[in-house]
């Protein structure tokens, strides 16, 4: 006959437990291997009871035949887990070049950058050298001319006026000059605005009036720049049959123009004349060139046009105005007689014939200094 638990035993045991529970104990046994069976029992149930699920069904729980087993461990990752590249390194990548290589400025910007390197470059150079020095070149130009004419005096006319005067200049031609001059002036006050206001201006008159001056710069200077294509291009037409260099002009370098008292004889232009049309006109046609590109960006693709149109466009202006401030001294207040080439398209014989002899006699046909006879009877053997 099969001795059954108490009831509280065979409510609580699992099926697995309660069937070895109710086992019936072998015939010849007494209370104590009923006890032993009813320990044997509880254990059991504790082990089923504690025991997690998934273990319990591992071994009733067959795999399908494709299934994929991982290992119970993951795969060790690498030893640096910031990879082998360093943040300096990855941001060189980004930007395609090390900003501290000058050679990124002239390479070609690798496939797949994402941003440019130079302009950190040429924000150095915008802000450390040009903005500081520029501004420096036009001052120690006014200084050496003040400092000139204080010592050597203006270059006066030696015999005089003589009252009698040759043509040199056309009318189209002076409107030409001067058209140049007022456009140039004009793009050279409203650029030394843009460039020097906030260190010149700002310190002195604060910052609402340098930025009215600077926006009204702004757009005075947008819209004289193609005035100075077209004045440019007209003033090469007018002028450059004259400006070629010629054997002779190396005498006027040698002699240094004829600065310091020494007679050099030159054509329509002499050679600081020649220099100072061809500057003009290819400094000019660089700032030009430039100026467009900074007024229409969308013309090239590669931001470093745009920088380096900035930089050539500013060394190339204060150049010709520094240049400039020369030439207006020499033209004005500097040489007895030159202004009135260009206000009356005329110019007094002696001027011509000391400071353009060559063609004073091509277009006379006279003696720009005749012979004497002294110098007559040293000349003969």
């Amino acid at each position: 006959m099969r001795q059954r638990l108490p009831f509280i035993f065979s409510e609580i045991l699992p099926p697995e437990a309660r069937f070895f529970a109710e086992k019936s104990p072998p015939p010849l046994a007494g209370a104590r291997t009923a006890r032993l069976f009813a320990l044997l029992a509880l254990l059991t149930a504790l082990i089923f009871t504690l025991a997690p699920a998934p273990l319990l069904a591992q071994s009733s729980v067959r795999p399908p035949g494709n299934a994929v087993t991982f290992p119970d461990a993951p795969e060790p990752g690498p030893a640096n887990t910031l990879g082998t590249r360093s943040d300096a390194e990855i941001w060189d990548m980004i930007r395609g070049g090390s900003p501290r290589d000058p050679g990124v400025i002239f390479a070609p910007t690798p496939e797949g950058a994402l941003m440019t390197t130079t302009g950190q470059q040429w924000r150095v150079l915008r802000e450390r050298y040009i903005r500081k020095y520029a501004g420096w070149a036009p001052l120690a130009v006014i200084v050496l001319i003040a400092l000139f004419h204080l010592i050597r005096g203006p270059m006066r006319l030696k015999e005089g006026r003589s009252g009698k005067t040759l043509p040199r200049f056309t009318l189209t031609a002076r409107v030409a000059h001067w058209f140049m001059a007022v456009v140039f002036i004009l793009l050279a006050i409203s650029g030394l605005v843009i460039l020097l206001g906030r260190v010149l201006i700002a310190p002195y008159l604060g910052r609402e009036v340098n930025s009215a001056l600077t926006s009204a710069a702004m757009q005075g200077h947008n819209l004289f720049g193609p005035l100075f294509i077209l004045a440019l291009f007209w003033l090469f037409v007018k002028f450059v049959a004259g400006n070629f260099f010629h054997p002779h002009d190396l005498k006027w370098i040698f002699r240094l123009g004829g600065l310091f008292g020494h007679h050099v004889s030159s054509r329509k232009f002499n050679f600081g004349e020649k220099t100072w049309f061809w500057l003009v006109v290819l400094v000019g046609a660089v700032i030009a060139a430039s100026g467009v590109l900074m007024l229409f960006p969308w013309l090239t693709d590669d931001l470093r046009f745009l920088q380096l149109a900035t930089v050539l466009h500013v060394l190339g202006a204060v150049l010709l105005i520094s240049i400039a401030i020369g030439h207006i001294y020499v033209g004005t207040i500097g040489m007895e007689g030159s202004l009135d080439s260009m206000l009356k398209g005329e110019v007094d014989e002696s001027w011509a014939r000391e400071h353009h002899d060559i063609w004073y006699e091509q277009i006379t046909g006279k003696k720009a200094h005749p012979e004497t006879p002294k110098m007559k009877q040293e000349g003969a053997p």
